[in-house]
């Protein structure tokens, strides 16, 4: 295969694992709107807002890694529960109520997390736009491959 042909392929790579992150990332966000407005019988217990954490994939092989993420690029390295102090609530009456009347409510921002899901969405449409550009160009270099 031509050097330009293997050089697009790993910006293909690389915009693949970009989509796969950015895929993570809407999970993520979707289960945190889920649970939004839950509560919980202890700081334990009650949902805490996820994060997934971004890292540089610093290998050059292509192909896909061990967890079905591509090598290259960027993935996501793992999923943090957000150390941000619950709110306590006094409803005594709440089935999960602790012993002295209170309920947590978990700290999912339903604001912030639609803004965190456009930025995903706004990212993960431009990975597939480099992933368009370059089949593009790949196509051209074939053509212009096979006329010669």
């Amino acid at each position: 295969m031509s050097a330009p042909i293997k050089s697009l392929e790993q910006v293909l790579t690389n915009a693949a694992s970009g989509l796969s992150a950015q895929s993570i990332r809407m999970n993520t966000i979707a289960s945190n709107l889920a649970n939004a407005g839950s509560v919980g019988s202890t700081e334990e217990s009650t949902y805490h807002t996820k994060y997934p954490v971004f890292s540089e994939v610093k290998q050059g092989l292509a192909g896909m890694g061990q967890d079905d993420q591509p090598v290259g690029g960027v993935r996501v390295s793992s999923v943090k529960d957000s150390q941000k102090p619950l709110e306590k609530r006094y409803e005594p009456s709440h089935p999960l109520a602790d012993k002295d009347g209170y309920v947590y409510m978990t700290d999912v921002n339903p604001i912030s997390e639609m803004t965190n899901m456009i930025s995903a969405s706004k990212e993960y449409q431009a990975n597939v736009e480099i992933m368009n550009t370059t089949k593009n160009l790949i196509m051209q270099t074939l053509s212009v491959i096979n006329t010669k």
